[in-house]
């Protein structure tokens, strides 16, 4: 897909500022004003990013406003709430798309008014949207593919090479491209590294704890030597963790989420869930709204910039070594 060339839009008054005093964009007359459309802050993990831009916008001297909607299953409320915000006239519009087509219509309008539009968390399917005629100035978050990859990488370290049996993979949202993405990543690589282990079911769990928790219910019920789960968020993976547990299972089924919010954090600590594969929202935040800022500034940006993960295991956490640990909020 082809870049575009924006025009800064209007700057109007915003709900959330950034301290006064903040240093402004060199050679900017006016503080620019971010609208960022996050998915839902009931997830620790949009939380965190949440706190990322805010951060940012502090540093920068940005002005910004932030929307989300009450659950990451709400595509057509997403869509009238990103339609209100662009009203606003906001310098750039930073948002996380419920999936790869609900905010087609808003950033097409958007594209019309000139306001460059940042895809969070890698969420836009590019072939969709130039199919739709939209542009994307550039995409920000983890790569999905590989975070799934690692996650395969550490069901083999712990099971070995040799292992065999059953497997679990409960995806995202269905047609949700980053839950896609992991799921395909933990596959193919898995299949690499411990061909032996077996996926029986890959079933969408909706990022949700308790559906999360029926379907390993379920799983288990039908496959009780069941050797490992992997979920697509850390939400879902704590629901299958409350399952393995309740079912007399707790250290003998290797669970592994994504994304490293807080309460991921906090079980593993605690011993019940094995790893998560730390998406650092926070850093993604934090770079999203700096490299729009440069870029408004000419800087060239990369269309696709890829924020790093990490795999937290409880030994990671208490050894407290790894740099990156700083990000995970």
């Amino acid at each position: 897909m082809r870049k575009r060339t924006f025009l800064r839009g209007t700057v109007l008054a915003v709900a959330a500022a950034a301290a006064m005093g903040a240093p402004q964009l060199a050679g900017a007359a006016e503080k620019p004003v971010v609208a960022v459309l996050l998915k839902t802050l009931s997830n620790p993990f949009w939380g965190a990013m949440e706190q990322g831009i805010r951060d940012a916008a502090a540093e920068t001297g940005a002005e910004y406003y932030l929307q989300a909607v009450e659950s990451d299953q709400a595509a057509e409320p997403q869509l009238n709430v990103c339609m209100t915000m662009l009203e606003r006239k906001p310098t750039m519009l930073l948002a996380a798309a419920i999936n790869s087509t609900n905010l087609l219509p808003c950033i097409k309008r958007a594209n019309e008014l000139g306001i460059p539009v940042v895809d969070l968390d890698a969420n836009i399917d590019y072939a969709v949207a130039e199919k739709a005629g939209v542009e994307i100035a550039f995409s920000i978050g983890s790569d999905n593919v590989a975070a799934g990859a690692q996650g395969a990488d550490y069901v083999a370290s712990v099971l070995g090479k040799d292992a065999k049996g059953p497997v679990l993979v409960i995806e995202g949202l269905s047609g949700n491209i980053t839950g896609q993405k992991r799921a395909r990543g933990f596959a193919e690589r898995l299949a690499e590294v411990a061909p032996g282990l077996e996926i029986v079911a890959s079933l969408p769990g909706d990022w949700d704890r308790g559906k999360a928790a029926n379907i390993t219910n379920d799983i288990l019920t039908r496959y009780p030597d069941l050797k490992a789960i992997f979920a697509a968020n850390d939400v879902m993976a704590l629901g299958a963790v409350e399952t393995v547990f309740a079912a007399g299972k707790g250290g003998q089924v290797v669970v592994v989420g994504v994304d490293g919010n807080v309460d991921a954090v906090k079980s593993i600590k605690q011993g019940r869930l094995n790893a998560s594969v730390a998406q650092l929202p926070y850093l993604v935040g934090k770079q999203a709204v700096e490299k729009a800022l440069a870029m408004l500034n000419g800087e060239k940006v990369p269309q696709f910039i890829a924020v790093p993960t990490l795999v937290l295991t409880k030994q990671v956490l208490e050894e407290g070594k790894e740099p990156l640990l700083q990000y995970v909020k």
